[in-house]
């Protein structure tokens, strides 16, 4: 797999392969825009991870790791697994990421 090449997928779909090792894969019903969104939330939490664990900060750096999870959670990679889940519930999880996101924090 190259840098730009979408990673293997197991053959139901449900994960991808990387390195060899067994990733859930993203909820492949959730809109691209909302995708989209929730990946850019996911990467500023990874950032600050980053940032908080060089500043020794370690409330910064629950809260970027409760960030991190909220996005994972509404991606479908973390949780219940997205395809034990109705279209409703599928939706009610990514609407309920991206709201809690926006508002700029993860939940408690």
């Amino acid at each position: 797999m190259s840098r730009n090449s979408p990673p293997e997928h197991t053959p139901d779909g449900r994960y991808v392969v990387i390195g060899g090792r067994r990733w859930r894969a993203t909820d492949p019903d959730l809109p691209a825009d909302a995708a989209a969104r929730l990946r850019a939330h996911l990467m500023t939490a990874r950032r600050a991870v980053g940032t908080a664990l060089r500043a020794h900060d370690e409330e910064a750096e629950r809260e970027a790791r409760r960030r991190v999870h909220t996005a994972k959670v509404a991606l479908g990679e973390r949780g219940t697994p997205w395809w034990d889940q109705t279209d409703s519930e599928r939706r009610t999880r990514w609407l309920d990421g991206l709201a809690t996101l926006d508002r700029g924090h993860g939940p408690r």
